[in-house]
């Protein structure tokens, strides 16, 4: 079984910076594609960012591309996203996923989901 657990969340003010962290354990990781969700109040899962397993290619929602950087450490187990200029739109609990396929910017494709961690930007 897949635990997939994150870590970096918080509050900064508008224009910040934070890196979040995901750690799996349990499974192949360099094998699975990883995905960053995040979910504001009120509103749908929405895809973020997603690497695949070599960390060679990487997909980004318009709306963080050029701000946020998905990368990973498959010695770590771990999956990072950097996200720069944060803007209080980024508000939300963010979660990390892992999938052996599919279309990356679909929560569907993802079979394992951490319990998410909160950023909260401010104004």
């Amino acid at each position: 079984q897949v635990k997939l657990v994150e870590s970096g969340g918080g509050l900064v003010q508008a224009g910040g910076s934070l890196r979040l962290s995901c750690v799996a354990s349990g499974g192949n990781f360099s094998s699975y594609v990883m995905g960053w969700f995040r979910q504001a109040p009120g509103k749908e899962r929405e895809f973020v960012a997603a690497i695949v397993g070599s960390g060679a290619f990487s997909q980004y929602d318009d709306s963080v591309r050029g701000r946020s950087t998905i990368s990973r450490d498959n010695a770590k187990n771990t999956v990072y996203l950097q996200m720069n200029n944060l803007k209080p739109a980024d508000t939300a609990v963010y979660f990390c996923a892992e999938a052996s396929g599919g279309r990356v910017y679909l929560s569907s494709s993802y079979e394992f989901w951490g319990q998410g961690t909160q950023v909260t930007a401010s104004s």
